[in-house]
């Protein structure tokens, strides 16, 4: 069987090329085509000489990435995959979109947190939120993907089984999350530039994150409900990794115990959640490079909180590695193929 032809545009950007570097490994799919405006004419392994010799590829046009690909990742800043989304599903090709523009079910909020509005409502109804460890059946042989980002990831995977479980309140979730530098982008900035974040740790954007409506939204699909959570994001002086510590309030009666039963039955078969034993506490160290998701549950008696602390790579189960998960479902390839990786371990 012959493989499926890959397109990356917005290759050069930390998300667009972490894309290329799992396609370069996956048995069932090669890279066809990378695009980048800011390096048009250039070789992928001239921006990142760490891919020399293993992808060479010169970035071409937009176009020419969708003339050339079976299936299209879009790493590029909201906004601009719309029109880009309609030309790939209008030529039966499969579009995976790395931003923001079709996660969000209200063109409101969007418009509310991104500032902009839906260009095609109809295409819009179409696309499927991406996340698989949720929503599995609806990603299976779809087009049109809205793969989430690293917050809206490590949060949902870190709560969703004691909502669904009936063991928390839905009301007053607190997502406390801390997130390396690569999920602010490649384009230097003043928080970015490295005097200004070594030896520091600050919080930014606080409870005014626009991930939070859709970590809302995923919650709320789950419950039934109307789910609203106060978020602060930090920003950590490393390259990877986020860890999203979520608090909530115990329902009376609720043990510790029962909680990790409900863990483990609603993540027994997934082999990217990796539950980690009682008394141990999930490190973004252990999933560096990889898709995995530690988990670590804990409950304070004393004050009827629930802490659950999930980790995850922002850049591949936060990023790459799950859009590289929604196209082995919408081939119908082995969930994991391309991305049995394992983390260095130190």
């Amino acid at each position: 069987m012959s493989k499926i032809k890959v397109g990356v545009i917005g290759a050069t950007g930390y998300a667009g090329a972490e894309i290329c570097r799992l396609i370069l490994g996956h048995p069932q799919a090669e890279l066809a085509a990378i695009s980048s405006v800011s390096f048009e004419g250039m070789a992928l392994s001239e921006v990142y000489p760490a891919y020399r010799q293993l992808c060479d590829m010169v970035c071409e046009n937009q176009e020419k990435v969708l003339e050339k690909s079976d299936v299209v990742f879009a790493a590029l800043p909201h906004g601009l995959s719309q029109q880009m989304a309609a030309e790939c599903v209008a030529a039966g090709k499969s579009f995976i979109d790395m931003g923001a523009d079709f996660r969000l079910d209200s063109e409101e909020e969007y418009r509310e947190w991104y500032g902009g509005a839906f260009t095609d409502k109809a295409l819009h109804q179409q696309a499927v939120y991406g996340l698989p460890e949720l929503f599995r059946e609806a990603i299976q042989g779809k087009k049109l993907i809205a793969n989430p980002g690293c917050y809206t990831t490590a949060v949902p995977l870190a709560l969703v089984p004691a909502l669904e479980a009936g063991w928390i309140e839905p009301e007053g979730i607190i997502a406390d999350c801390k997130s390396g530098v690569t999920g602010a982008g490649r384009k230097p900035t003043q928080q970015n530039h490295f005097p200004e974040l070594n030896e520091g740790f600050t919080a930014y954007k606080v409870a005014t994150h626009r991930h939070t409506p859709e970590i809302e939204q995923t919650l709320s699909r789950i419950t039934g409900k109307r789910v609203f959570v106060t978020f602060v994001p930090h920003l950590l002086p490393v390259s990877r990794g986020i860890l999203a510590t979520c608090y909530a309030r115990l329902k009376p009666g609720t043990t510790e115990e029962a909680l990790r039963q409900a863990y483990e039955e609603r993540y027994r078969d997934e082999y990217f959640i990796r539950l980690l034993p009682k008394g141990q506490t999930a490190n973004i160290k252990n999933v560096r490079c990889t898709n995995f998701c530690d988990i670590s549950l804990f409950t304070d008696p004393r004050t009827g909180t629930f802490v659950a602390i999930s980790a995850i790579d922002n850049m591949v189960k936060g990023a790459a590695g799950q859009a590289v998960q929604n196209m082995n479902l919408i081939f119908g390839f082995e969930e994991t193929e391309g991305l049995r990786l394992v983390p260095p371990a130190f």
